[in-house]
């Protein structure tokens, strides 16, 4: 049985300042304190009760998602030409956030940026706005997002993308913005989501995915069109939203966590290659 990487997944996850993982541990800030997960046992506060120790475990399991089938997702793709993924990335689950709510900021942050940038951004916004606890932090409240001025979100380095935020956390405090799609399927929740200023098809989709656990994936995203590109030997330019859809769609049920290892496929390999001219300039 295919036993969950606590480090691979933790090496994916937003470096947001909410988290940590230490000696083979994940640890995750939670307004009541900080929880953790070993590979075996769950690690609470001593102070904690019996219901948010339930609460808390469920929210890791989510986060971390402990509960997923890796040995069907590595026969469904053992004999495609996506087999190589299963040894590059043996027990990496696709990471979630904790709430939909940070979901949603941690995807509009990422808007038109790199994924190394958008961390940044997000860990300052973290650093403004939220609690410390225990040496990291809880993520922000939406009250204490909208209680900030536009311009005071921007020292986040968030740019544009601030004013998206502040207005559609506005919205979601105001009730006019649901954000728990739970049990709405993905097509309707697309159509929904991208009625708000500041959603658009990319964002809705890796919302689903990130914040919900949906089985969708952002075809348009440049990673993911740069990873198959690479995969089947062609160029980025090449590849189209209809073709990304072409290719994964076939997975079914496994199509979301296959389009997120080739995905860190993609993360990997541009690192890689970016290392790789740094050390022929030095």
């Amino acid at each position: 049985m295919a036993e969950i990487d606590l480090k691979k997944t933790a090496q994916e996850m937003i470096r947001n300042g909410t988290w940590i993982f230490k000696d083979g541990t994940f640890y995750q800030a939670f307004e009541g304190g900080i929880a953790g997960y070993d590979g075996e046992s769950f690690i609470f506060p001593d102070s904690w009760g019996r219901r948010e120790r339930k609460e808390a475990k469920e929210r890791l399991i989510f986060i971390l998602g402990l509960d997923t089938d890796l040995d069907s997702f590595y026969a469904e793709i053992s004999d495609s030409p996506f087999a190589f993924l299963v040894e590059e990335f043996y027990g990496l689950t696709v990471p979630a956030a904790p709430s939909p709510y940070q979901a949603l900021v941690e995807v509009i942050a990422q808007q038109q940026v790199s994924f190394e940038f958008a961390q940044r951004t997000i860990r300052n916004l973290v650093e403004l706005a939220g609690e410390p606890v225990g040496g990291i932090y809880t993520f922000p409240r939406p009250e204490r997002i909208a209680s900030l001025s536009e311009e005071e979100l921007k020292k986040a380095k968030l740019g544009y993308r601030a004013g998206y935020i502040k207005g559609l956390t506005e919205l979601y405090l105001s009730g006019k913005l649901d954000l728990e799609l739970w049990d709405w399927g993905v097509d309707d929740a697309v159509k929904y989501l991208t009625k708000f200023h500041g959603i658009g098809k990319w964002s809705a989709e890796l919302f689903l995915a990130y914040g919900l656990r949906k089985n969708v994936y952002p075809a348009g995203d440049l990673g993911l069109r740069r990873g198959i590109a690479k995969i089947f030997g062609r160029s980025p330019k090449e590849v189209t939203e209809k073709d990304v859809r072409e290719v994964i769609e076939p997975y079914g049920k496994w199509k979301g966590l296959l389009a997120f290892y080739i995905s860190c496929y993609d993360r990997k390999t541009e690192l890689e290659r970016k290392f790789k001219i740094q050390n022929r300039r030095s």
